[in-house]
C-alpha cells in the first residue's frame, strides 16, 4: 500500500487541528453557558417603599452626581445611603443634551425619571441643575457649556419641559452653573450681562410651568480672577454685575458654592481669600441690593483629603471641618437655606485628586467622612 501523499497528510492534519477547535470551541461555549446559568438572577428594582430623612439638622445636603449612573440598582442603592446618612437635601444634573441630543423636543426623560423617582422615594427634595447644550444648540466645535443668546429660547423650552413633568416632584432647579468661570461658559469671555439674559428666559419659562417653582440663579465658582482674566471673573464681581444687569426679578434663590481650601470654616471671610465664610461676603452683596429676603443655597462646597494635594487638608481635619459647616450654617446663617456639599459618589473613579472630595466610593463603601456625618445627624456624640 502506498503511503499517502504529502498533500493528503497536510489535509488530514488540517482535518484533525479543525476538529480539536471546534470541540474546544463546543467546550468554551459550555463552560460560559454554565458561568452564566449559575449567576444569580439580576435583581427586580422596585422604587420605593415611601421613606423619610431622620436628621437633626435640615440643611444637611449634598451633590449626588448619578449624572453617567447606568444601572438602576445603583440609583437605589445611592439615594438609599444619602437618606441614611441622614441627608435630606441633594442636587442632581439633568444636562439638556441627554434628553434632546438630535433635536428639540426629542423628550429621553427616562434616566431623569429613574433618579426623580427614586429619590422621592428616599424622602429627598431634588435641587434640579439643568444646562449641558446639545450639538445642535451651538456652534459647530464649541463645548456644551456654550449658549449663544440665539438658542436661549430652545434652554427656556428645555426648562419648561422639565418644570412641567416633574411639577409635583421637583421644586427647585438651577439654571447653568459656575457662570463666572470661562471653562463653564463655554470658554469664552464671561458675560454677567449674558448670563442676565439666559436667567430671565429660564425663569419666566420655569415660572409658566410651575409658578410655584423656586428658581436658583447664580452658582457661582469662588476664584479670586483679576480684572480682565481670560480665566474668569471674581464672583463677588460677578454678582454685582449680575444686579447692574438686572437680575434681581429672575431668581428666588441664590445658589453659590463654598469651597474650604485648606482653611477651618470658621476663618473669617476676606475679599481675598477663599474659604468657607466667604458666602458671607455674597450675602453682603445681596443685602447691599435690597435682596435680604432671598435666602442662598450652597450647592457646591466642602473639603478634600487628598494626600498630596497642595489644596487638600488632613482627613480628621476634613471631619471636624464638615461637620462644623453643617453646624455654622444651622446656627448662625438663618439665611442659608440648604449646604449641599460635593459629592457624595462617583459612579467610576476619577483616579485624580477629585475621588477624595467624596463621602462613599464607586463600589458603595463609606468612608470615615459618611460614618462621622451620619452619627452627627442622627445626633450621636462624636
Amino acid at each position: 500500500m502506498s503511503r499517502p501523499s504529502f498533500y493528503a497528510r497536510i489535509a488530514a492534519g488540517a482535518a484533525f487541528v479543525s476538529r480539536r477547535r471546534g470541540l474546544l470551541l463546543k467546550l468554551l461555549m459550555l463552560a460560559a453557558l454554565a458561568a452564566l446559568i449559575s449567576l444569580p438572577p439580576r435583581p427586580l428594582v422596585t422604587v420605593g417603599p415611601q421613606q423619610t430623612v431622620s436628621t437633626i439638622n435640615p440643611k444637611l445636603g449634598v451633590h449626588t452626581r448619578l449624572t453617567d449612573e447606568v444601572e438602576e440598582w445603583k440609583i437605589k442603592r445611592t439615594l438609599e445611603m444619602v437618606r441614611a446618612m441622614g441627608a435630606p437635601w441633594i442636587v442632581e444634573y439633568f444636562p439638556w443634551a441627554y434628553v434632546e441630543p438630535d433635536r428639540p423636543g426629542q423628550g429621553l426623560w427616562q434616566h431623569s425619571d429613574m433618579v426623580i423617582q427614586h429619590a422621592s422615594a428616599q424622602g429627598l427634595e431634588v435641587i434640579a441643575r439643568l444646562g449641558f447644550a446639545p450639538q445642535w444648540a451651538r456652534p459647530k466645535d464649541t463645548s456644551p457649556l456654550y449658549l449663544d443668546e440665539e438658542h436661549y429660547a430652545a434652554f427656556g423650552d428645555y426648562v419648561y419641559e422639565f418644570v412641567r413633568r416633574y411639577r409635583d416632584q421637583v421644586n427647585y432647579i438651577i439654571i447653568w452653573n459656575e457662570p463666572n468661570l470661562s471653562l463653564e461658559w463655554g470658554y469664552r469671555p464671561v458675560d454677567p450681562a449674558g448670563y442676565t439674559r439666559m436667567l430671565q428666559v429660564a425663569y419666566t419659562r420655569a415660572k409658566e410651568a410651575n409658578p410655584a417653582v423656586q428658581v436658583l440663579g447664580g452658582a457661582l465658582a469662588p476664584t479670586l480672577a483679576p480684572p480682565g482674566s481670560e480665566w474668569g471673573m471674581d464672583d463677588l464681581h460677578y454678582l454685582q454685575a449680575m444686579y447692574d444687569a438686572g437680575a434681581a426679578p429672575y431668581f428666588d434663590i441664590l445658589a453659590a458654592h463654598a469651597y474650604g481650601g485648606k482653611f477651618a470654616p470658621d476663618e473669617p471671610a476676606a475679599p481675598d481669600a477663599i474659604n468657607f465664610a466667604r458666602i458671607e461676603l455674597l450675602r453682603a452683596i445681596m443685602v447691599a441690593n435690597g435682596d435680604e429676603a432671598k435666602p442662598i443655597m450652597i450647592t457646591e462646597g466642602g473639603w478634600n483629603d487628598h494626600p498630596r494635594w497642595t489644596r487638600a487638608v488632613r482627613p480628621g481635619q476634613r471631619i471636624s471641618y464638615t461637620l462644623r459647616a453643617f453646624q455654622k450654617a444651622l446656627e448662625e446663617w438663618p439665611w442659608v437655606d440648604v449646604v449641599a456639599l460635593w459629592a457624595f459618589r462617583y459612579p467610576a473613579p476619577a483616579r485624580t485628586y477629585q475621588d477624595y472630595f467624596t463621602f462613599v466610593t464607586p463600589d458603595f463603601q463609606t468612608k470615615a467622612i459618611y460614618l462621622e456625618t451620619q452619627r452627627y445627624a442622627h445626633g450621636q456624640e462624636n
